[in-house]
């Protein structure tokens, strides 16, 4: 009987783990980091599209689009908007690919990619 007193559980507490806002390892026009991806960049955006488009495990043809770098920005939770992004591909093309190549050697690097 002291058991039919005791309210009964139907929804399992939850909690949630706030995601800390993220930012580029490097900046967008930061090309002397890694001299390497930018000559590849330079002289061979669709080589440098295709290795971030691996990197990512998608179609080699979406390597420098927005659709990447906003999936790029939304898994690591890098502050900023579609339309920076329209913006960054838009008008630097080679200097956004080599950002988002960069960034994900640097993770690689640390061990969180």
């Amino acid at each position: 009987l002291a058991m039919a007193s005791q309210p009964v559980i139907t929804v399992q507490p939850q909690f949630s783990v706030a995601q800390q806002p993220g930012v580029w390892q490097t900046g967008l026009m930061d090309c002397c980091s890694n001299c390497g991806v930018c000559l590849c960049g330079t002289f061979c955006l669709p080589c440098l599209s295709c290795q971030v488009a691996g990197d990512m495990d998608e179609c080699c043809l979406c390597g420098a689009s927005v659709a990447m770098r906003t999936l790029y920005r939304t898994r690591y939770n890098i502050p900023g908007s579609i339309l920076g992004d329209f913006c960054s591909m838009w008008w630097c093309s080679p200097c956004a690919v080599c950002q988002l190549k960069r960034d994900i050697n640097r993770r690689r690097e640390m061990g969180i990619f």
